[in-house]
């Protein structure tokens, strides 16, 4: 397997603009929510080592939530289960040997200090996971002043007395105590508006440099986004997974080398990361999409070339993730590219994306077996839309694709019928 050169922090930065796509009035919740806590963590002087896993945690916190139903209810001060998401985001970030040290945090980044006081936890972890609390808190408060455009230090003197009424019983007393003397300052909030926050993110990548990542532990980080992704809809649930391991199965048999096919994977992992913005019931809409749905959905493969072109060394990956709905014949989006400006590894994900859409159920029909799903495929070959190599390699491996696409072995007996 490969190796990529990789800055994970720049890589974190970058996917967290995905996170931001499924709440539109919150962008950049979770770089405001690191700020924060970082400033925080200073005043306390946490040793600056100490300070960067609480960073990470803070601006993934919410890589727990998929669906803008859910999403919304982020702006309101407490709800009822809220701590679903907080699981989810933990059992993800576990499942990434980079990022597992973020698990503990994230999960316990709702629980209230009288409870988190009573765990059997370090305290460095009950302080990082008890500072993401109060300062999304504080931001979640801030959002009436920063989304109407109205002075944030409006809303200073009651944002603080909120706060420091849950001293002791949501919040650590240190903490709060903190947040009172940082807070005073009006610097502390014009530093939450956009560009200074940006800013002082891009400090911290600054301070930061690419390393070596095998492409087992770079896979594992790009599958939380892809599982992000397909957690929006009961249809969608492993697609991602689906394309990805078609995808480096055909290029395998098209004779695509070894590092390719890691990129090609990886690809099909985050093809769809820009759907994050398409509200759920789009996805889960029973019948054909409006002309204006239709529009929103069409933005997705842009949004995903936008979150990931920032990452260095996957900048092929990023092209060929954000060309999955181009046509040879010019009439895909959203670049309208025709053959000569398409590549072969961009249409092979491309036709990975149909076959396991197909394979999969809709709302608006049931799954499609092996052969209705060539006749499918073969019908866009016709007219000019899909690549008509690939294609006959999907032919010519009709079982084994299918196989791949719904990720089982091919020698289980659960095989679809009739091939």
């Amino acid at each position: 397997m490969s190796q990529f050169q990789i800055n994970l922090h720049e890589a974190i930065y970058s996917l967290s603009d995905a996170l931001d796509l499924v709440g539109v009035t919150h962008i950049h919740h979770g770089k405001r929510v690191a700020f924060m806590a970082a400033e925080v963590g200073k005043l306390l002087q946490w040793p600056k080592a100490r300070l960067d896993d609480p960073f990470q945690a803070a601006i993934l916190h919410d890589c727990g939530v998929s669906k803008t139903a859910v999403h919304a209810k982020l702006a309101q001060l407490e709800w009822e289960l809220e701590g679903e998401h907080c699981e989810i985001g933990a059992d993800l970030l576990a499942s990434c040997t980079l990022l597992r040290s973020l698990a503990p945090v994230v999960r316990f980044h709702h629980t209230h200090w009288s409870a988190l006081q009573g765990l059997d936890l370090p305290l460095p972890i009950k302080l990082a996971a008890n500072c993401i609390y109060m300062v999304d808190r504080v931001d979640i408060l801030t959002l009436k002043y920063l989304n109407a455009g109205a002075d944030i230090l409006l809303g200073k003197d009651d944002i603080r007395q909120q706060i420091l009424l849950h001293r002791d019983d949501w919040f650590c007393p240190q903490l709060v105590d903190a947040f009172m003397e940082l807070s005073e300052s009006e610097a502390f909030w014009f530093m939450l508006e956009s560009d200074h926050v940006n800013g002082y993110v891009a400090t911290w990548l600054s301070e930061t440099s690419g390393q070596m990542m095998a492409f087992e532990d770079l896979s594992s980080l790009m599958h939380i986004f892809s599982s992000i992704v397909d957690a929006k809809s009961t249809f969608t649930r492993e697609h991602s997974d689906g394309v990805a391991s078609l995808a480096r199965y055909l290029g395998q048999h098209l004779q695509i080398s070894e590092a390719q096919c890691d990129m090609l994977e990886l690809a099909g992992l985050l093809h769809d990361i820009g759907k994050l913005r398409v509200p759920d019931e789009l996805l889960e809409k029973p019948g054909p999409l409006t002309e204006v749905e239709k529009r929103t959905m069409s933005r997705h493969s842009f949004d995903t070339y936008n979150i990931l072109c920032n990452i260095k060394g996957l900048e092929q990956v990023a092209l060929w993730a954000a060309q999955h709905h181009e046509r040879v014949n010019g009439t895909g989006y959203p670049y309208h590219n025709r053959a000569g400006g398409i590549s072969l590894e961009a249409r092979i994900v491309a036709v990975a994306d149909v076959f396991q859409a197909l394979a999969q159920a809709r709302p608006y029909r049931p799954p499609m077996q092996p052969p209705e799903i060539l006749e499918v495929l073969q019908q866009q070959v016709d007219c000019g839309k899909l690549d008509a190599m690939v294609v006959d390699c999907v032919r010519d491996n009709l079982q084994a694709c299918w196989s791949a696409a719904m990720r089982v072995r091919p020698n289980r007996e659960d095989k679809p019928q009739t091939v």
